[in-house]
């Protein structure tokens, strides 16, 4: 499987989350109807470095074979973050019926798929 795509739209969702809630935690917060205070805003910024340094592990991993044995702590490092994150919006979206959740979870379930997908097959050879 190519991973080319996966790596470069992985990183840049990653890398727009990062910079949003490292430079403007109290708009996130507010934006998702949480009362920003001093403490959940550090706490959003140090998910958004988090955050910064996936999309960064992503975009340098774009052009690298990915899948089976090949780099696979890449491929198992994000296959976790997107699985759990779908999880729990996933079920956040079900007790709140908000639709932006339910759009969130429903990005995050995708790539959590097609991780998967690269994790648990063998890549395809390159053209």
């Amino acid at each position: 499987m190519h991973t080319r795509i996966l790596m470069i739209s992985s990183a840049a969702l990653m890398a727009v989350i990062g910079l949003a809630a490292s430079f403007a935690p109290q708009e996130v917060l507010g934006l998702h109807g949480t009362v920003p205070d001093n403490a959940t805003a550090l706490f959003v910024q140090m998910a958004g470095a988090v955050y910064l340094g996936f999309a960064m592990l992503n975009w340098m991993a774009r052009g690298i074979l990915i899948g089976g044995i090949y780099a696979r702590p890449v491929a198992a490092g994000n296959f976790l973050h997107f699985v759990m994150v779908g999880i729990t919006l996933i079920k956040a979206a079900s007790v709140f019926r908000a639709v932006p959740l339910m759009i969130s979870a429903a990005v995050f379930s995708v790539f959590a798929i097609w991780f998967g997908l690269v994790m648990f097959r063998p890549p395809l050879p390159r053209d």
